[in-house]
């Protein structure tokens, strides 16, 4: 069997690695074992926090809609009851936007929602 010395795919590699953790403190940036032992775990951490970084948003939204709905004199579950009853199809980020940025149109859900909800 020939000889297989992987001059350029081994740099190529380790190159990547390195362009990775371009910017890491001490070693880490210029070492490749500890640079790809933190790049693994970097990328890891990338992972899991796109995914935290989805709840997160969620529960943003979930407290600007409950500060208008208490704004106009609702609860935010006696509102979010109020929305499935009248068969709203806003979703909370579009409501949390809403809440801050246009408060006089969501004031107009609100008080569809309490309507609904009577």
């Amino acid at each position: 069997m020939a000889r297989v010395k992987r001059g350029t795919k081994r740099h190529n590699k380790r190159a990547k690695v390195l362009g990775l953790a371009k910017g890491y403190w001490g070693a880490k940036g210029s070492n490749y074992r500890t640079a790809k032992e933190a790049v693994e775990k970097s990328l890891l951490y990338a992972y899991r926090d796109r995914r935290a970084k989805k709840r997160d948003f969620r529960g943003l939204w979930i407290i600007r809609v409950k500060a208008g709905a208490m704004a106009n004199g609702l609860t935010y579950s006696r509102f979010i009851q109020g929305l499935k009853k009248m068969k709203c199809d806003l979703d909370r980020k579009v409501l949390a936007e809403m809440a801050v940025n246009a408060p006089e149109a969501f004031g107009r859900v609100v008080a569809q929602a309490k309507d609904a909800l009577a």
